[in-house]
C-alpha cells in the first residue's frame, strides 16, 4: 500500500520527525493537533472552546489534504489541561462531530508543548473509497 505522508509546516514536526497526517490506503492518522493558525500562533489563548474549535478546524483540513473528511472519522483523542473544561471542549467536539458520532476519550495532561495551550486532539478516520 502506499503510504502519504503530509505537513502542516509546524516547527515542531521537523523536530520531532512526525507528519500532521498520514494516510495508509483506506487508513488515515491525524496526529495531535492544536488551535494553532497558519503562523503557528496560539488561536484562543484562555478559552478552551475557541481552542477546541480551532484545533478541530485544523484536523479537517488536515484530513481534506489526503482525500478524508469530518464523516470518515472513527476515533478522537481529547487532551485537556484542565478536565474541568470538559463541557466547553466536548460543546465544540459535538459540534463537528454530532451525525458521526465517532469513539472519543477525553484525559487531562498535566501540560501540553506550549503554556497557552489548553487543547490537542488526534484523529483516526478509514476512507472507504481507497484507491491503492
Amino acid at each position: 500500500m502506499r503510504r502519504e505522508n503530509v505537513s502542516s509546516g509546524t516547527c515542531w514536526e521537523t523536530t520531532v520527525g512526525y507528519s500532521r497526517v498520514v494516510r495508509v490506503g483506506p487508513f488515515v492518522y491525524v496526529s495531535g493537533t492544536t488551535a494553532t493558525d497558519e503562523s503557528g500562533n496560539i488561536v484562543g489563548a484562555g478559552d478552551p472552546y475557541a481552542q477546541a474549535n480551532r484545533a478541530l478546524g485544523n484536523v479537517e483540513a488536515a484530513l481534506q489534504r489526503v482525500g478524508a473528511g469530518l464523516s470518515d472519522v472513527v476515533r478522537t483523542r481529547i487532551y485537556v489541561t484542565d478536565i474541568e473544561n470538559w463541557d466547553e471542549v466536548g460543546r465544540a467536539h459535538n459540534e463537528f462531530f454530532k451525525e458521526m458520532r465517532p469513539a472519543t476519550s477525553m484525559v487531562e495532561v498535566r501540560r501540553l508543548i506550549l503554556p497557552e495551550m489548553l487543547v490537542e486532539i488526534e484523529a483516526d478516520a478509514v476512507v472507504e473509497d481507497a484507491t491503492d
